[in-house]
């Protein structure tokens, strides 16, 4: 589903990915975790060309990833992404936040896309909410908010860059368990996320970053008791011993 060759990225002479090959198959849960700077965001983000890369080639359910253009705004329709803001539209109520995108880029009729986003809050817990606005909602309400709107698009992969850094301790668990049903449902995932325990129990693959390169590839079971890297014992033993 998502086919990542030979990418590199540079910020001027910064190497922030280095030759990144990366296959997720359809369905999977990919978890990114590495310290602060490793390029977790950056790999997220080049995947539906929020970051531009400099070399490689991204392909997304088999279709190489144009650098412009209306083939890559079709593309990057098929990507949901929820990011560490909501980045909510202020002035339009919960439900008009949700449908927009549909009624704009697929074609629903507003009657369609009502149904939809009602379907969509109700599923992520939210149902009561539609006729308010975000200012009226906690963050983890505009967070799931801002999932819902990603799968409006009923997009075919889901990109999540650190979803619950900006939220309050007691409502990480709210959003964490939205996120842990699309796996469940099969939705197939890319998460950066500081949340371990998320990570040991809804991911299917832990990839560790350090300085631009995946270090470590593994299982969450066989990362968190027994990583192969001196970079990832030390990155483990930081967090663990928190």
């Amino acid at each position: 589903m998502i086919q990542l060759s030979g990418v590199n990225k540079y910020f001027g002479d910064y190497h922030a990915l280095r030759d990144i090959n990366l296959d997720v198959p359809a369905g999977q849960v990919v978890v990114l975790l590495g310290p602060s700077g490793s390029g977790k965001s950056t790999l997220c983000r080049t995947i539906n060309r929020l970051e531009t890369i400099d070399s490689g080639e991204i392909r997304i359910d088999g279709e190489l990833l144009p650098e412009e253009g209306k083939d890559l705004a079709r593309l990057r329709s098929d990507v949901g992404m929820v990011f560490q803001q909501f980045n909510l539209f202020s002035h339009m109520t919960i439900r008009d936040n949700i449908t927009l995108a549909p009624m704009k880029v697929r074609g629903k009729s507003k009657a369609e896309a009502n149904k939809l986003a009602d379907r969509l809050l109700e599923r992520v817990g939210i149902g009561a909410q539609a006729d308010k606005y975000p200012a009226q909602l906690s963050g983890g309400q505009q967070q799931r908010v801002a999932i819902a709107r990603a799968l409006a698009m009923e997009p075919k992969i889901m990109l999540f860059d650190e979803p619950t850094s900006a939220l309050d301790p007691e409502m990480i668990n709210e959003v964490l368990d939205v996120m842990a049903g699309l796996a469940a449902d099969g939705m197939t995932m890319v998460c950066v996320t500081h949340e371990m325990g998320f990570a040991r129990r809804v991911a299917n693959r832990v990839l560790f970053l350090a300085d631009g390169a995946i270090v470590e590839d593994s299982t969450p079971d066989e990362f968190f008791t027994n990583p192969e890297t001196d970079r990832a014992k030390d990155f483990l033993s930081k967090i663990v011993g928190h």
